[in-house]
């Protein structure tokens, strides 16, 4: 989709209800149970517990925990008391995410009547309290915080496109505009300290992290290890730099939880710096298998995991279909430089081939894209080439552009004794969540100007589904 405007007050949405009543509380629809949620350590030491957590009663020990740990705001929400403390409740956290999108769909316009956005705040309670449909994790994180809570903080250097007048601003403050995209692709260009550059990455990076989402980009525009720099000498090369992101990217939890934070690294095939880049994780893992046979804790979070690098990305080569050419040949594969196209090195299609093949199975990395196909595939061709992916590869669209998805709960709309689809049901939570996902593209702000924009103009969605297997 890709439209500026945004939608009429005159015509609206409306909703009519399917799982709620007019007579009853969404709340009060459910029974609750208060639990217990705790983190251990191998040694047994407790690191995280918390008491009296209330969610619905048909709610796993997972997902408490899961809420619990990840998605409870910790600080700044207001107590009965008086004080300021954490969301203690599933209630309060399906509260704050419907109550902000109804409230910025009302500002700007999205619904036929008051009548209608209630109804649509009450579905989306009940559907979040059910498990039926719920957003990514950035949406639990942030969405909310300053609508219910009055949240600010200081501005992180965020833009959004304002829809009242089209133009691009820059936020005032880190909570009124909430992040809630998961996926994001940034591009990066052959420069070191300028705004689109290579350190400036790792501040758009960083701002995407900090609030629990995760990023993709194709390095292929830096230069390999050798090529001339415009005031003499060489440069350091593509893999030097990674090495400072791989450790920029380890630094950070994301959403400021436990969670590492999610990368995605794309090399073009085509890189002259291409086989080190395969063979970046096989090499690391060796030291890594080192450190332990000298005595090194063999955690992930343990020390010989800690020292080495390129443990904190999802590695992908971009693979043309002219490759399989060469490979199908016996022919050799050509590895160019950045700055004018020359030809750097040839080496045989296939030995470049055994050797992606070997990384992957040694240590799972790296994937394969297939460019082509993808780009063959491109639903937006004129805006450009399709060139990474986000962490997870569910999202593969232009560069500096941005997602935000849901996913439904399939189970919920099976009749598993009748082994009947609730079709209808399921169209309706479809377009409950879709607008959802529009507001949230309104109401976001992103790392950086660029994406701001054009995830604007585009307005990337993607609304998914959960437990296809057990239907």
């Amino acid at each position: 989709m890709a439209t500026k405007t945004k939608a009429s007050a005159k015509s609206g949405l409306q909703f009519s209800r399917r799982f709620t009543r007019d007579d009853v509380s969404v709340f009060d629809m459910f029974e609750y149970d208060y639990r217990t949620s705790i983190i251990r350590n191998p040694n047994g030491e407790t690191v995280f517990e918390m008491n009296n957590v209330e969610v619905p009663k048909q709610w796993s020990q997972i997902a408490t925990d899961i809420l619990a740990q990840k998605y409870f705001r910790k600080a700044g929400v207001p107590q009965p008391d008086g004080s300021l403390g954490r969301e203690t409740s599933a209630k309060q956290v399906s509260h704050r995410m419907a109550n902000c999108w109804k409230a910025w769909g009302e500002r700007n316009g999205y619904f036929a009547t008051v009548k209608d956005a209630e109804i649509f705040y009450e579905e989306l309670v009940y559907s979040i309290l059910n498990q039926m449909c719920v957003p990514n994790s950035p949406q639990w994180f942030n969405t909310g915080l300053h609508e219910s809570y009055g949240i600010t903080g200081k501005p992180q250097g965020h833009y959004y496109v304002d829809a009242n007048d089209g133009e691009l601003k820059k936020s005032q403050n880190a909570y009124e505009r909430p992040q809630p995209h998961a996926c994001f692709i940034l591009s990066v260009d052959d420069d070191l300290v300028n705004e689109g550059g290579i350190m400036d990455l790792w501040v758009r990076e960083a701002r995407i992290f900090k609030y629990g989402s995760g990023v993709g980009t194709n390095y292929s525009n830096l230069r390999g290890s050798g090529e001339k720099l415009s005031g003499g000498g060489s440069s350091s090369g593509l893999m030097s730099f990674l090495k400072i992101g791989d450790r920029a990217a380890g630094a950070i939890k994301s959403g400021g939880t436990t969670r590492r934070a999610a990368k995605m690294v794309c090399l073009d095939l085509d890189h002259p710096e291409i086989v080190d880049f395969i063979n970046w994780k096989v090499e690391e893992e060796k030291k890594v298998g080192a450190l332990i046979a000298a005595g090194y804790p063999s955690g992930y979070e343990d020390e010989a995991y800690k020292t080495v690098s390129g443990q904190n990305s999802n590695n992908s080569i971009r693979i043309p279909n002219s490759f399989f050419e060469k490979l199908d040949n016996n022919e050799d594969w050509e590895l160019k430089g950045r700055m004018d196209g020359r030809v750097m090195k040839k080496m045989p299609a296939r030995e470049l081939w055994n050797q992606i093949a070997y990384a992957a199975w040694r240590c799972a990395d790296p994937g394969t894209q297939y460019n082509t196909t993808i780009n063959e595939w491109h639903t937006c061709p004129e805006g450009g080439e399709i060139r990474a992916s986000n962490p997870c590869s569910e999202y593969m669209f232009l560069d500096n552009t941005a997602c935000n998805l849901a996913s439904s709960n399939l189970m919920k709309f099976y009749d598993a004794e009748t082994k009947t689809f609730d079709v209808t049901g399921y169209e309706y939570n479809c377009r409950l969540w879709t607008v959802v996902l529009e507001i949230s593209v309104l109401m976001a702000q992103f790392p950086s100007k660029e994406v701001a924009q054009l995830s604007y103009e585009y307005r990337t969605l993607g609304l998914g589904y959960a437990n296809l297997g057990p239907c």
